[in-house]
């Protein structure tokens, strides 16, 4: 019986077979990043593949991923992918004792996958291809020469041959490959960061804005008793996008188009935005994942121009409903022309936050605003195109993942302290918390304990503006035992927040928020 030249060849040992696998991967992954360092960080085939898992991930799942993680959702995201792609590395190392094709083919779908995933990018240009070629190279290139290395030593072994790679030169091998692997990805880091946006951020300095925001009276941030700040922090906005790596834009290459149903289109760069007279409004913005008590929900004062203004120097025309911003990673909104134009609403392309440019993760250079309207049709960042168009002629990103058209924020409340399941003093027990209506405003904040109990009115913060949120607190007579608290807001239009449990999809969740506490 005749044997195939495969079948005499020597089988490689499992873990050493399963290792040159994940080494060729290292070496894959590593290449990939280092030419996306010269290009952009979304050619890495790695963060191309975990944008279009995102892109192709159902409403629901993507919910539960930003309910349950936060803003940790694509650290999750890429960790499960790179156990993913190691246990894929490491079966291809094993199909391999005899032969290196079958880990050959592998890898080499891997590649493919990845080249595919970089080739649906919207922001990126055919060249983009050039990083998961480099990676499909180097994975097989390694692959190869490990297990050439690899199969050398075990056929010597078998022939008590010399003439073979001692153990150690296999080792010093397959480590020299790992440390070449890892200067590569630490190369690609070193080079995006050579063109990122914060060195450029850090060069304009503070904003001063010719119309500033009037000043947070005292009286309107109840933080001593239990809400977050009136403002919250750069560092501590909710951050909830699509963007697996952060956009870099330097403010000096980046500029925004105004075109469409216009009579002048118009281009504008970040200098002649900032030398602009700028305004600085007060806003509250809220994301359409926020659940009922939620925290996806903060305040700042953004710093810019008047979104509306821009538009009449377009001259927006007759017809005209949608605003399709294009964000420069390719993430799309549609927004209503009719509330950017609208001047007691105050929509604005914003450059500032909190007295400082935008921080990069918060969409620097430039970012849309509207209020009363939930994130995913009102603010995109890094954004580099405004097309004034119709609802029926432009689909935006998350329109075709189920998600309603229209999105106004809905009249919400919270408690935030105490918090849910904590144990107090029996006696005087203070309750607080937040509640929120966008461009309504509102009118007061009613909080009941016990499932049955009596509305009473909270005392209310003064209010800065219709587009905030405003703080309340409460107290009761509490007894020891069990207790559950429950609150609601009524907003300036009279409308009382709903008691009936909704989800986030299609658009904005409702309820009331209800905690439960122990007091002794």
């Amino acid at each position: 019986m005749k044997t195939s030249r495969a079948d005499r060849e020597p089988r490689l040992p499992l873990f050493g077979a399963a290792l040159i696998g994940v080494v060729a991967l290292a070496a894959a992954l590593a290449a990939g990043h280092l030419v996306a360092g010269f290009l952009s960080a979304n050619a890495s085939p790695y963060l191309a593949v975990g944008n279009g898992a995102i892109d192709l991930t159902p409403v629901e799942l993507k919910d539960f991923a930003v309910r349950t993680f936060g803003v940790y959702d694509k650290l999750v995201l890429l960790g499960g992918m790179a156990v993913v792609m190691v246990l894929a590395a490491a079966v291809a190392g094993v199909v391999s004792r005899r032969s290196p094709v079958p880990g050959v083919v592998l890898i080499a779908a891997f590649g493919l996958l990845g080249g595919f995933a970089v080739s649906q990018r919207p922001d990126l240009s055919t060249v983009a291809l050039l990083a998961p070629l480099a990676s499909l190279i180097a994975g097989v290139g390694v692959f190869l020469w490990l297990h050439r290395l690899a199969s050398a030593r075990s056929r010597a072994e078998e022939e008590s041959s010399g003439a073979a790679p001692s153990r150690r030169s296999v080792l010093l091998a397959g480590a020299g490959a790992v440390v070449a692997a890892g200067a590569a990805g630490a190369g690609g880091q070193l080079l995006a960061g050579t063109r990122d946006a914060e060195s450029s951020r850090t060069a304009i300095g503070r904003l001063v804005p010719a119309k500033p925001a009037p000043p947070i009276p005292a009286d309107a941030d109840f933080a001593k008793l239990g809400t977050p700040t009136f403002l919250t922090s750069n560092r501590d906005f909710y951050r909830v996008d699509t963007a697996l790596s952060v956009p870099q834009v330097r403010a000096e290459d980046w500029s925004l188009r105004l075109h469409g149903m216009v009579r002048n289109e118009k281009r504008f760069s970040y200098d002649e935005i900032r030398n602009r007279p700028l305004i600085e409004r007060t806003i509250t913005m809220t994301c359409v994942s926020n659940e009922v008590g939620g925290t996806y929900v903060s305040t700042a004062n953004f710093i810019g121009v008047d979104l509306g203004d821009l538009l009449r120097e377009a001259e927006v025309l007759p017809g005209a409903e949608q605003i399709f911003s294009t964000s420069v990673d390719g993430w799309t909104a549609g927004s209503p022309v009719v509330a950017a134009l609208d001047p007691e609403r105050g929509a604005m392309l914003a450059i500032g936050m909190n007295g400082e440019p935008l921080p990069v993760e918060h969409g620097f250079p430039a970012r849309m605003v509207i209020p009363g309207l939930y994130g995913y049709v009102s603010a995109t960042k890094w954004v580099k195109d405004l097309e004034i168009t119709t609802w029926k002629a432009r689909r935006a990103y998350w329109l075709d993942r189920g998600w309603g058209e229209q999105a106004p924020i809905k009249t919400q409340s919270r408690i935030d302290s105490p918090k849910g399941f904590e144990t107090v003093p029996a006696g005087k027990v203070r309750v607080s918390g937040v509640a929120w209506a966008q461009h309504t405003g509102v009118e007061r904040v009613e909080v009941r304990l016990g499932a049955n109990g009596n509305w009473q009115p909270a005392t209310l913060s003064r209010e800065v503006g219709v587009n905030t949120w405003r703080m309340w607190w409460t107290e009761f007579e509490v007894p020891a035992g069990s207790h559950q608290v429950t609150v609601r807001a009524v907003d300036k239009s009279g409308y009382t927040q709903t008691d009936a449990r909704a989800g986030t999809v299609p658009d904005g969740a409702t309820g009331w928020h209800v905690i439960s506490f122990t007091a002794r």
